[in-house]
């Protein structure tokens, strides 16, 4: 028998009666034993097809925050919590929404230590783990709702037979005691709408109705060729998937040289989505993509447009404080042993993104 997985949820749903008095677990989590019956990479080095080519597997948690507040999940402050990494620039993006929208004091949000470590005795799986204390590393905190030790012990909170990626950004419900969503490209469409009512800065849209078709344009070469695009790289295994990754990652990269040549944002005269998913990528290239994905065929620093529109980002307040360029480069250079494996860090380039720019001169 097959369903489709809207008629699924719907039938699921009205049998467990989500919502109800008895708070069950909504759709997503009944959703894993059917999903995930075929075992599935637990970290992204593990994302590999037969090719040697890196193959980004889909996140599974996808129920939706509502303003309605009827919704399973409504839109209600204090209830919501984001679990982050300062190095995963997924997890990036969503934070700096929630300080961008200014979110933040009616969503909490933990950040995991940036070092990729054991997250069980029981076995070998290395992935994101929380201190001990707050003293442990800066930047990092204990979990503070559900003492988890790994954000896999989050995932397995939400679910008993859970066996995909036990990925961060991580949206928890604090009411429900399960994961919302951890599909970062959802998660911020949520923070950008359904919590206007919380938000210190509800007039800021960061998907426009009338710059969506170019915003969805923009966003799909961005993720695939260079969001995606540097671990397609840093991550393959044999020299073809490189060579081919590597090309299609510096044309994307020319075509917003191009783009910014004219205009001060990606869609125009306006931040948007769009370019807050290009940032996180950019402030991570020349500090970690250049050298420990090979991505050194041109740094950021030699495309003038693109140098200085990553401060420009850098600088909207907020934005900074979701750059932690310490955890950065502990976790790419400490976490990927089969790519460094003395897991030395580099010192350099130490760049100063608060340093003046040039992208003024297309407002006036």
């Amino acid at each position: 028998m097959s369903l489709s997985i809207c008629k699924l949820q719907t039938f699921l749903n009205s049998a467990v009666g989500v919502g109800g008095a008895k708070q069950q677990r909504p759709f997503c989590l009944l959703q894993l034993s059917f999903k995930h019956a075929i075992p599935m990479a637990r970290s992204a080095l593990d994302e590999m097809s037969a090719t040697g080519a890196f193959v980004r597997t889909p996140s599974t948690f996808r129920n939706l925050i509502s303003r309605d507040p009827n919704s399973p999940f409504p839109a209600e402050a204090g209830r919501y919590h984001l679990y982050i990494s300062y190095a995963c620039p997924w997890a990036s993006r969503c934070l700096a929404y929630l300080m961008i929208k200014g979110l933040d004091k009616c969503i909490s949000f933990t950040s995991v230590k940036p070092k990729w470590e054991r997250t069980k005795e029981t076995d070998e799986h290395m992935g994101w783990v929380f201190p001990a204390s707050s003293s442990e590393e800066a930047g990092a905190d204990p979990d503070p709702f559900n003492g988890a030790k790994s954000a896999r012990e989050l995932y397995e909170i939400a679910s008993t037979n859970y066996s995909g990626k036990y990925t961060v950004p991580v949206l928890w419900d604090k009411k429900l005691n399960t994961i919302v969503n951890n599909e970062s490209s959802e998660i911020i469409r949520m923070l950008n709408t359904e919590f206007n009512h919380l938000a210190e800065n509800p007039e800021l849209d960061l998907y426009p109705s009338h710059l969506q078709d170019q915003i969805n344009e923009i966003n799909g070469w961005i993720y695939d060729d260079i969001n995606n695009g540097v671990y397609k790289c840093g991550f393959a295994k044999k020299q073809e998937p490189y060579n081919e990754a590597v090309k299609k990652l510096y044309e994307a990269l020319d075509k917003a040289e191009e783009i910014l040549n004219k205009q001060r944002y990606l869609c125009g005269g306006t931040v948007t989505e769009a370019d807050v998913r290009l940032f996180v990528t950019l402030i991570r290239f020349d500090e970690v993509y250049a050298v420990h994905f090979k991505c050194n065929k041109k740094l950021l620093r030699e495309y003038p447009n693109l140098f200085n529109y990553t401060k420009d980002i850098f600088q909207i307040p907020g934005v900074s404080s979701t750059v932690n360029m310490e955890h950065i480069k502990k976790h790419y250079y400490g976490s990927h042993p089969s790519i460094n494996p003395f897991g030395i860090i580099p010192q350099g380039p130490d760049i100063d993104y608060s340093s003046p720019h040039d992208r003024a001169r297309f407002s006036k």
